[in-house]
């Protein structure tokens, strides 16, 4: 016996099919996409860590230079001690690869205590010299931040920086993603001729040039300003703890 379209049988039969059959095409098609979705995702951090260091790069290219330059990644614990090591091409399924901490993640969480955090750091080797480049994340004005800051093998100087952002405003907040936003960073220094972290502040009527620990700030963006000022304070207070400690094992060898 055949329905009748005009049912309300039929109206409800036709919606529920059209529902599991929308469903599954859309569970298809998200399937089909995420190698491609992990794919983008693995070459835009590649790509914002290159630029830290001043690495241009294309997303066709970001997996071999990265690879030409970082020779390891490592991830610390809140105390500064190494807990991971990974080497060679990145598999974003590796979850115990210090390159797939989701960092923005872990700083969101409400529920994660210091000692779950792994905190990476990534290793590189330019022109003959150890660069570290180490991952930021923070919250500006209307949504998260986040960037990377390479430091010379002093781990004190500043090698290079790179910001980005979620949505800040534009011409105001969203100018930390810049070049010459981060540029500023360049030659910057995080502790004092005493050893203690003092970090880079954003000042809002303009740093001096000759200021050792200071760039200027973003003009109407504040908050953004001082967002990018916490979590480079914030961060730098974890990875201190490594720096220490490596020098310290450093030197006991020498």
């Amino acid at each position: 016996m055949a329905l009748n379209k005009n049912s309300n049988a039929y109206t409800f039969i036709f919606a529920i099919v059209m529902v599991v059959i929308v469903g599954v095409a859309l569970a298809f098609t998200s399937v089909s996409l995420k190698p491609l979705q992990e794919k983008n995702a693995v070459q835009k951090k590649m790509l914002s860590i290159l630029a830290s260091v001043g690495v241009e790069a294309e997303r066709e290219t970001s997996a071999e230079l990265f690879e030409q330059y970082f020779a390891k990644r490592i991830a610390v614990n809140h105390e500064g001690e190494v807990i991971r090591e990974s080497e060679g091409p990145i598999d974003p399924k590796d979850m115990e690869d210090p390159f797939n901490v989701d960092v923005q993640k872990e700083f969101r969480s409400t529920e994660m205590k210091p000692e779950d955090r792994s905190y990476p750091l990534y290793l590189a080797e330019i022109d003959g010299e150890r660069i570290s480049v180490i991952p930021l994340a923070g919250k500006g004005l209307w949504g998260p931040i986040w960037g990377y800051i390479a430091l010379r093998e002093d781990d004190n100087t500043i090698y290079g920086a790179s910001f980005d952002h979620a949505g800040e405003t534009p011409g105001l907040g969203a100018e930390i993603s810049e070049q010459n936003f981060g540029d500023q960073f360049k030659g910057k220094t995080l502790y004092d001729e005493s050893g203690n972290l003092v970090s880079i502040t954003l000042e809002k009527t303009g740093a001096s040039p000759d200021a050792p620990h200071a760039v200027d700030g973003i003009t109407g963006g504040t908050i953004t300003s001082k967002g990018v000022e916490e979590m480079i304070r914030r961060t730098m207070g974890v990875y201190s703890a490594y720096f220490e400690k490596e020098n310290t094992e450093l030197s006991s060898t020498q």
